[in-house]
């Protein structure tokens, strides 16, 4: 495994990120593992050299921090080896003040989820979206203060227009050094603004969502079936890709640079978003163990010019998703 700074800061982080979403059952996700199915494949995880894990405290009703903290004590032997990133802003209280990005919703939050993760601080504090209601300097003020208390090392940014995040910068004591942002080979909006900025200002980017939500590891099929439980029950998932005609064109692409190169069509969706500028690490939910195997062997997969082409090629624009 590569290891690599995460953006302009001394952090080093495995070019591969765990997604924990996948790991907590509630009724928000069927397909979500129990923590005794959850730990083999956290464990190939850390014997595979990854050491960068990213959760929030909305996923599963709170679980995945839980699942989170017990496996990557119990699996590493201290603190200072893995990398931990967790959010803020989702309904995760009751009341008119149980969620967003207040002082007093963060403030709440980071506690909360250092509680359920078992930690005295995380190493990357994201906002998960942007928070229409409290105003951008109230934000950024509290997360200064989170950092300063030492329950936070750093702070991220996830999912907003590129001028939101030029605007929280702009007036930031302590800027955000990352972005975690919707960016795969059926989704490339990104790449007209946020990541030109985010690679100017010296920002890691970390994408969600590298393999659409399972569609490039073929989830579904042009006829509208459906294969997987997650398929069957993702609406976020349904509002983010509508099976566009030329999605699945970017789709079949992918699957005969994939039969030409003899690796499933997963690696080669990876591997193209690992060479992409300004991308550190895609985060990757893994719920089998060849998901997992995928995801590792994509970090070693260099493709040509000629691939990369032609995976781009049938590429049709977008309207933004994702963002809200």
């Amino acid at each position: 495994m590569e290891y690599v700074n995460l953006g302009r800061t001394g952090l080093r982080v495995s070019r591969v990120c765990l997604g924990m979403m996948s790991y907590g059952k509630h009724e928000s996700r069927e397909w979500a593992l129990e923590e005794r199915d959850a730990e083999p494949i956290v464990r190939q995880a850390v014997e595979g050299g990854i050491t960068f894990f990213d959760t929030a405290d909305v996923y599963n009703g709170g679980q995945s921090e839980v699942i989170t903290g017990r496996l990557l004590r119990k699996l590493f032997g201290m603190r200072e080896e893995y990398v931990v990133a967790t959010k803020v802003h989702g309904e995760t209280m009751p009341g008119e003040n149980g969620r967003g990005l207040s002082r007093k919703h963060i403030m709440a939050s980071i506690d909360a989820s250092l509680k359920r993760l078992e930690l005295d601080y995380v190493d990357l504090y994201q906002i998960h979206r942007w928070d229409y209601r409290t105003p951008i300097d109230e934000t950024m003020d509290a997360l200064h203060d989170v950092v300063r208390a030492g329950k936070a090392r750093y702070l991220g940014a996830s999912s907003m227009y590129a001028w939101q995040f030029a605007k929280a910068q702009s007036i930031s004591v302590t800027p955000f050094v990352s972005m975690q942002d919707h960016y795969n080979l059926i989704y490339r909006e990104e790449e007209r603004e946020m990541i030109p900025q985010c690679i100017d200002q010296g920002v890691g980017v970390i994408p969600w969502s590298p393999l659409a939500r399972g569609l490039l590891a073929g989830n579904r099929t042009r006829e509208g079936e459906r294969l997987t439980t997650r398929a069957n029950t993702d609406r976020f998932g349904d509002m983010l890709y509508r099976q566009l005609e030329g999605d699945f064109d970017v789709i079949e692409r992918a699957n005969q640079v994939a039969g030409a190169r003899g690796v499933p069509t997963a690696q080669v969706a990876l591997a193209w978003l690992l060479g992409k500028p300004g991308v550190t690490a895609p985060i990757v939910g893994a719920t089998k163990p060849e998901h997992l195997e995928d995801a590792l062997a994509a970090e070693k997969l260099t493709l040509s010019d000629e691939e990369i082409a032609a995976l781009e090629e049938p590429y049709v624009p977008h309207a933004i998703a994702g963002h809200s």
